[in-house]
Order: C-alpha cells, then sequence, then structure tokens
C-alpha cells in the first residue's frame, strides 16, 4: 500500500462543490464534505493534529511557533519510519518541516514561496510530486500546498481572488490524480477554512473541511459522516501495516 496525502491549506468545501475533481473524488472515491478540524483552526496546530491524532491541548502547539512537546508522542512519520516505510514530503511554508522529527523522512523539498511566489510553489511541487512519486519508490508522501490560504488572507476567503487560487491548485491536483491515482490512494483535504480574512475561530467557516480517500480500500461514490482531522493519521497508519500509537485519539476510517 503506498498513499499520498494532499493537504490543500485554507480549502473550504463549500467553494469546491462545482469543480471537476471534486466530481471526479465523489464518483471514484469516498468523501466527507463536513468533516472537522481542531481548535485554534490554524495551520501548524491544525497540521499536528493531522500527523499526531491528537488536539492542540495535548501536542501543545496552539500557534503557528514550534514547541517541542512536553509529553511527546510519535506522529504518523515516526510510525511509520518504525515500519521501515520510505517517507516524503514537499512543501511550501517552511514550518511544515515540525511534523517530522529528524530522521523519519526519506525525501523532502522545501520551496520558499516569499523568493518563489505561492502560484509558482504550488505548481513546482505538484510537477515534483510527479517526478518523485511516478515509480513508487516512495510509500508515503506528503505535499502540502499554501496559496489558497494566501490568497483567502489577501483577498478574503471566497473572493474572486481566493477562487481563482483554489480552482487553479484544484486543477493541479486533478492532474497529479490522473497521473497517480493508480499507484498511490490518494487523501485530499484542507487544514482548515476560514472567513472574511482570517481564520482560527470555532465558526462553521473555519471549522469546516472536506476529506477525499481515493483508491484501495475505499468504496466508490461513498459519502461518510463524522470525519475528523483527527482520523487521518491512525487511517494511513491502519493501511500501511504500522502499529498505531495507544495515546492517538482519531479513528480509522473505512
Amino acid at each position: 500500500m503506498k498513499i499520498l496525502l494532499i493537504v490543500n491549506d485554507g480549502m473550504r468545501p463549500d467553494c469546491i462543490e462545482g469543480h471537476r475533481l471534486t466530481k471526479c473524488l465523489k464518483e471514484n472515491g469516498s468523501y466527507c464534505m463536513d468533516g472537522r478540524t481542531v481548535m485554534p483552526s490554524v495551520t501548524l496546530p491544525c497540521h499536528m493534529s493531522l500527523f499526531h491524532s491528537v488536539d492542540p491541548s495535548r501536542h501543545g502547539i496552539v500557534t503557528n511557533t514550534y514547541m517541542p512537546q512536553v509529553r511527546p508522542i510519535d506522529g504518523l512519520f515516526e510510525v511509520l519510519e518504525h515500519s521501515d516505510k520510505k517517507c516524503a514530503i514537499l512543501y511550501n511554508w517552511e514550518p511544515i518541516r515540525d511534523v517530522a522529527r529528524p530522521g523519519s523522512i526519506a525525501r523532502s523539498e522545501f520551496i520558499h514561496n516569499r523568493f518563489y511566489g505561492l502560484e509558482d510553489t504550488n505548481k513546482y511541487l505538484c510537477e515534483r510530486a510527479k517526478e518523485w512519486l511516478k515509480d513508487g519508490d516512495i510509500d508515503f508522501a506528503f505535499l502540502y500546498l499554501g496559496w489558497v490560504d494566501g490568497a483567502g488572507h489577501d483577498f478574503g476567503w471566497c473572493s474572486e481572488g481566493y477562487m481563482y487560487a483554489l480552482n487553479t491548485t484544484c486543477d493541479l491536483v486533478y492532474d497529479l490524480v490522473r497521473e497517480l491515482g493508480d499507484k498511490y490512494t490518494i487523501i485530499f483535504t484542507a487544514d482548515h477554512g476560514g472567513h472574511e480574512r482570517t481564520h482560527g475561530t470555532d465558526l462553521d467557516e473555519d471549522m469546516t473541511i472536506p476529506v477525499f480517500f481515493l483508491g484501495e480500500p475505499f468504496e466508490k461514490g461513498k459519502k461518510l459522516e463524522g470525519v475528523s482531522i483527527k482520523d487521518i493519521a491512525p487511517t494511513i497508519a491502519s493501511l500501511m501495516g504500522a502499529k498505531i500509537p495507544m495515546e492517538w485519539e482519531g479513528k480509522v476510517v473505512g
């Protein structure tokens, strides 16, 4: 089992309903359009909860500044490394590096959006993902795309500028799905949503995320209920035959 996890930062489910990617993922996989993230609905805390399957109150990261865990929990990358899985990360927002501990990643690439731009780095990372994964050498890959969140902060969530970034990014992911869908089970989600030009609150606009599962063993056209961002790590670990830490709070989606 090989898995590609794609996180589109700041993607609201109500804004992707009409996109061809959404249609493709709904028809060919299992999906939840009203998944829930954690509070605070901020990028690094949400990603730490995604990969460690606990609330921010447990892992201790409540802002976009990383702090070492007081009571450390192994995250998904460490769990997979213990099972001799080869993992990779591609990302364009630097604090994402802290979701994995040193020694757990076989391959990584960071390209700074401040120097190369969010739109161009999103496109670059999607092309790099195709190159890295075409021969199936990587067991688990995490692709982080930060442009949509940046557009939300610049122009406002659901604005014309936001929708341009979102639709263009979904086009990139659609091409990835078409190219890699027969080699990798693909999970596509967001860390949080947003409203006006911000996020971080418990408003539904901030807390509701889409979660898609495409490929084995997920049923085609199946609507899922009650999916949490904390369910993603245990689902991936289970599919890859890795031991799920007892501290993890999420459930296996199936």
